[in-house]
């Protein structure tokens, strides 16, 4: 795992339209390489916004969208359809629009008859992974070849529902949590674990605003994960920091 890149971009509009420049040439550099292609996805705002500005890009439809797998690092633990999961954020902004197979969109199962815990839901996600893990690493975590992985991070420095002093920063030993005292709402999430993380070809950390300076100075600075799950962050072959100058500090 290399050191990680950090690439400052003027403002949060510029962030959001750079970084979908980007994901959109890393998808087709893959596709150029091998098929299929697996995406995570990550939630909030500037998630949501790199989503919409792939959208409007002109660049969006020389993608191959059938070898392309959607995934999400973390979701929130709430029925299907809830304005407030990410899958339906991303539907929203994305992916409803594009022409993807709806058996490559890979969501963590909603609240409901079949997964009426957060356990449970983990479990059936860890399964999923597992069903499409990469042939030949059997040393690694059960997931897919993940080429690209987003995650923003809080101010408090969490990444995807891995939160400060919580403990599933250190759950090592299977590729999904459940998640029952997030310290943002909703208190129950489902999130990939760090070795699922770091299993990505590539990792970007998309940041922006003000409040989150502390928390980007502090991981790039080593913090302890204990404190700054970001600072644990690495992807196997690359790992950039997108941030905006409010973010950079």
């Amino acid at each position: 795992m290399t050191a990680p890149v950090v690439v400052v971009h003027p403002d949060a509009d510029a962030l959001a339209k750079a970084t979908a420049a980007r994901l959109l040439l890393r998808l087709l550099d893959a596709q150029s390489l091998h098929s299929p292609v697996h995406v995570v996805l990550t939630g909030g705002g500037m998630g949501g916004r790199v989503l919409a500005e792939v959208a409007a890009s002109p660049l969006r439809d020389a993608v191959d969208w059938s070898g392309v797998h959607v995934w999400w690092g973390d979701e929130r633990f709430l029925p299907a359809g809830d304005p407030e999961r990410n899958e339906t954020q991303a539907r929203a902004a994305l992916l409803d629009v594009l022409p993807l197979p709806e058996g490559n969109v890979h969501a963590v199962p909603p609240h409901g008859p079949h997964t009426p815990t957060p356990e449970e839901a983990a479990a059936a996600y860890a399964r999923e992974l597992a069903d499409h893990a990469a042939d030949g690493d059997d040393a690694g975590p059960e997931v897919p070849a993940f080429d690209l992985l987003l995650l923003g991070v809080g101010p408090d420095g969490h990444v995807a529902s891995l939160f400060p002093g919580r403990g599933a920063v250190h759950v090592v030993d299977t590729t999904t949590v459940a998640v029952h005292d997030s310290p943002k709402p909703p208190p129950e999430r489902v999130s990939l674990t760090l070795p699922a993380i770091e299993a990505a070809e590539e990792v970007w950390l998309v940041v922006s605003g003000a409040d989150k300076a502390p928390a980007v100075r502090s991981a790039l600075a080593g913090a302890d994960p204990d404190d700054v799950p970001a600072a644990a962050v690495r992807g196997r072959r690359r790992t950039l920091w997108l941030l905006d100058v409010a973010a950079a500090g």
